[in-house]
């Protein structure tokens, strides 16, 4: 990646997690979803390790099937010899040559107005990709396995459980319309625990809770970006309904590094939060702050969940982090505005708004 913020931020990552990516040297990551907002930035950080850090290099096996991520943003921005571009579907089974000491299962549609309109999709790569991938770590005897699931799988949670830690057992709707995701990355969890109980294969769960960054598309439907974008042209942000949801957002250099954490901690079969518990915000104030970070202030409107989003929106969500923050000493350090600052910064070197 070529961005002066993504570059900083690939720099921050690799301080952070230095001492435990160690462990990828000389190693070979299988990653599903590499072109993705995620799977992208955890490619660069592997790049900027072996560019900086290690002595010999990871290689990484990148597979993807296009159906929201970027071409461009992968084969333009990595150019090296030890990354591998596969154009596949993780829901297939897989041939894989070589060694895989690492697996990442990031495929997936996040957005919630994506998996609406991928509904069978969405299942599929939580269900069947995690499979595939899973019968590769058992094959390949791979050393560590990292399920991306999701906060959505606790559904909306009861108040008392708010923050939420990892034991909360969800409050979700089996035929809600957000089902196809919460329920298939619930389903993907439990087929992650059932390798690691019956064949020991060791696998780690991270959920993680509202990660925003550079890399975001201006269409992805998604809150931060959506805000974003519409303030950069000049229209007004807007708020659904009457913008009292509240949520707290992590910047993606700490989130990669609590992902990265977790996929290289030595106690497998543990499920973590992954985010930022501070700054619980409202939608209607998040508007307003991305409006103050323009010279010309944005206005704010509220108007009605469009049809394309699905309804039964979870009124709060709050990670509980005192699990990977005791065992793995993750913090996030990025604040709701400096992270807001560096996307519309990105924003406007990227699409020239």
């Amino acid at each position: 990646m070529k961005r002066t913020i993504v570059k900083e931020d690939m720099y921050l990552i690799a301080e952070a997690i230095k001492k435990e990516g160690k462990k990828l040297e000389g190693k070979t990551l299988l990653i599903s979803g590499g072109a993705g907002f995620i799977g992208s930035y955890i490619l660069a950080t592997i790049h900027e390790l072996n560019e900086e850090y290690f002595s010999k290099p990871c290689r990484v096996i990148s597979i993807d099937n296009f159906i929201t991520g970027r071409k461009r943003r992968i084969v333009e921005e990595i150019k090296s010899d030890y990354f591998t571009f596969i154009e596949a579907d993780v829901t297939k089974p897989l041939d894989i040559k070589g060694r895989v000491d690492y697996i990442i299962h990031a495929a997936g549609l996040a957005s919630p107005v994506y998996y609406q309109k991928y509904p069978l999709e969405t299942i599929e790569s939580a269900i069947y990709g995690v499979r595939n991938l899973l019968e590769i770590a058992k094959l390949k005897k791979s050393k560590s396995f990292l399920y991306f699931s999701s906060s959505e799988i606790y559904g909306d949670p009861d108040p008392n459980f708010i923050p939420t830690p990892e034991t909360y057992r969800g409050n979700v709707s089996a035929i809600g319309p957000r089902a196809c995701y919460d329920e298939s990355k619930r389903l993907g969890e439990t087929i992650c625990m059932v390798f690691y109980e019956k064949y020991k294969t060791p696998i780690k769960i991270v959920r993680p809770f509202n990660v925003f960054g550079p890399g975001m598309l201006p269409n992805d439907y998604r809150v931060v970006p959506m805000f974003i974008s519409n303030a950069l042209k000049g229209r007004p942000l807007p708020v659904h309904d009457k913008g009292n949801q509240t949520r707290t957002f992590c910047y993606i250099s700490d989130a990669i590094v609590g992902f990265l954490k977790v996929l290289l901690s030595s106690k497998s079969g543990e499920v973590y939060n992954v985010g930022n518990e501070n700054d619980e915000i409202n939608m209607m104030k998040l508007a307003m702050i991305i409006s103050d970070l323009f010279k010309n202030k944005v206005e704010v409107h509220t108007v009605k969940y469009p049809s394309t989003y699905p309804q039964d929106e979870p009124k709060r969500r709050c990670p509980d982090l005192t699990k990977i923050r005791t065992n793995l000493s993750y913090k996030p350090s990025v604040s709701l505005r400096q992270g807001l600052s560096r996307v519309i910064k990105w924003y406007k070197e990227e699409y020239g708004l």
